[in-house]
């Protein structure tokens, strides 16, 4: 998953080495938190967040853990 994350947002950004995915993973629910430069903040976000939501219902769709909920967090 993480590795989807980063090839779907290393398009987007201008800053491709600044691109930081970890995992917090507990008993209900794995979080994913990106992070990018500051510049590209805007851009993985997009205008009225319609970026950061299609990206979410990807990662979300991608699934595998029937049984876990999976957030994605951008900062």
């Amino acid at each position: 998953m993480k590795a989807l994350i980063e090839s779907i947002v290393t398009p987007l950004v201008d800053h491709p080495e600044d691109i930081v995915v970890t995992v917090n993973e507990e008993d209900t629910k794995i979080v994913y938190h990106l992070a990018v430069h500051q510049e590209d903040v805007g851009k993985v976000i997009g205008k009225n967040g319609r970026i950061a939501k299609a990206i979410r219902t990807v990662v979300y769709a991608a699934k595998t853990d029937a049984t876990k909920r999976i957030y994605l967090d951008i900062m």
